[in-house]
């Protein structure tokens, strides 16, 4: 049986909302333990004399990937960054004709052109599993990797935010 084409649109917005949401819901428990790296540099390098650079190396790494879905978490809260001032004033039909607009010639092409000009840059440090260069530990690639993690995530939820239907949360 074949499924209409709002059907099959309807389940690629909830599809791709379930995966931006997942990784938002898995990132944002990052804070936490950034939170307490940055806490116990300072006692490590002072009391412990030990470990204050691999606590700030991971730290790095949490921070990049918190901030990473950090963008996309806060437009899907309808936090982000907008003009309420005028646009408050406008029907809920022509903010959301607006918001289309901006994800057509704002959202798309940004995280397209992220994804493009990095890809060979963030690649080759994936494959080579690059270490930090100040202290030679590993997860270097995990900050370059949450590039991709950001402008994936804007571009995921660009592409359901066009797709869904007006009215639709």
């Amino acid at each position: 049986m074949a499924r209409s084409g709002a059907g099959l649109i309807d389940t690629i917005v909830v599809r791709l909302d379930r995966v931006v949401a997942g990784i938002i819901a898995v990132a944002r428990w990052l804070a936490l333990p950034l939170v307490l790296l940055l806490f116990l540099q300072w006692p490590l390098r002072d009391i412990v004399r030990g470990y204050s650079r691999e606590a700030n190396d991971l730290g790095q790494i949490f921070f990049a990937l918190v901030v990473a879905t950090s963008i996309t978490a806060a437009t899907r809260a309808g936090t982000h960054l907008a003009a309420d001032t005028l646009a408050h004033r406008y029907s809920p039909r022509t903010r959301a004709v607006l918001g289309k607009i901006g994800v057509v010639i704002g959202l798309l092409p940004w995280a397209a052109i992220v994804l493009a000009t990095s890809a060979a840059p963030v690649s080759n440090s994936l494959k080579g599993l690059e270490a930090f260069p100040d202290t030679n530990n590993p997860g270097y690639f995990l900050i370059k990797f949450a590039l991709w993690l950001m402008a994936g995530t804007v571009l995921l939820q660009g592409i359901a935010d066009l797709l869904r239907r007006s009215g639709e949360p």
